[in-house]
């Protein structure tokens, strides 16, 4: 197994590990904090540092379902980033206790790429 391999997965965990911590500790504390931002933020750069990696090992990106489901998640995760600081930053109460609503929802969307990639992975 090559290093670029191995970074790669350790980045694709550390994603998971990072936008999960971020996504459901927002939903259990009831309001978005600053902290979650973070989770999401270091979540999107591990993901895009691991899908990055994996494409180079690849030697393309596939126009598959997991090639398309992972371009959007990634899309997704940009927009939900960018839109928790937005939200934070204009410090609006109702938001603020609303946001886990998307959140999950990106959060699931973001788990239909890594699931396919770690299946596809597997039955190789």
């Amino acid at each position: 197994m090559s290093v670029t391999l191995i970074v790669a997965i350790v980045c694709m965990f550390s994603a998971l590990a990072l936008y999960t911590t971020g996504v459901w500790s927002e939903r259990l504390a009831g309001r978005l904090i600053p902290r979650h931002v973070l989770f999401f933020w270091a979540g999107l750069l591990f993901d895009t540092t691991g899908t990055t990696l994996m494409g180079r090992l690849a030697g393309r990106m596939d126009l598959d379902f997991h090639g398309i489901t992972g371009a959007l998640a990634i899309a997704f995760m940009l927009g939900h980033a960018i839109w928790g600081s937005v939200v934070l930053l204009l410090k609006q109460e109702k938001v603020l206790v609303q946001f886990h609503k998307f959140s999950l929802v990106v959060w699931v969307l973001w788990l239909i790429p890594f699931v396919s990639g770690l299946l596809g992975a597997m039955l190789k």
